[in-house]
């Protein structure tokens, strides 16, 4: 048995994801040299909502690569399973920009590192940094976002669930309590 709340609708993703691309608006140095990489699965949709919301209000559009990390893992041998591959996309050179890791939730830290990894392997970019939808907290290694749409304190019991349109069939956040 779980227990689902809701804990942002869509019109407050919507509105968190607005305020993000509006922060990278504001700290990057130069947007011609911005690339947003998305993680597999809801970094994607999320990244290219910051990238259309950019081209709204500046006229530039972001190149988007997409992150299979995969293979990056340090957790692929206890998976039971055989992981679903779908590739990493760099349509861009990735040398000597600025590189924004988008994700849906940040945790451990774990995916990140191997998303940075995944990064390294094609190219060596100026600047790597971490736009996550929510920071559950949790960390088991040094990562920390550099824009982040809400904090959500949570239990380990819990579970954060980020719903995108595109994926999902519609968009909000959850926090799932699994019950005994």
């Amino acid at each position: 048995m779980e227990r689902r709340v809701q804990i942002l609708t869509e019109t407050e993703v919507k509105r968190a994801l607005m305020r993000l691309s509006y922060e990278i608006i504001e700290k990057s140095e130069d947007l011609d040299k911005v690339v947003l990489a998305g993680i597999h699965t809801r970094g994607i949709p999320i990244a290219e909502i910051i990238r259309d919301n950019i081209e709204k209000h500046t006229g530039k559009r972001i190149p988007i690569c997409t992150l299979d990390i995969t293979f990056y893992r340090d957790d692929l041998s206890k998976k039971g399973e055989l992981p679903e591959v779908k590739g990493s996309i760099f349509p861009v050179d990735i040398n000597g920009k600025e590189v924004i890791i988008t994700d849906d939730v940040l945790y451990t830290g774990r995916t990140c590192r191997a998303a940075i990894d995944s990064i390294f392997a094609k190219g060596r970019p100026k600047r790597i940094s971490l736009c996550v939808l929510v920071d559950r907290g949790h960390r088991e290694l040094p990562i920390r976002p550099d824009y982040i749409g809400k904090n959500v304190p949570t239990s380990q019991k819990e579970v954060i669930k980020v719903n995108i349109e595109e994926i999902d069939g519609k968009t909000d956040v959850e926090i799932i309590e699994k019950e005994n």
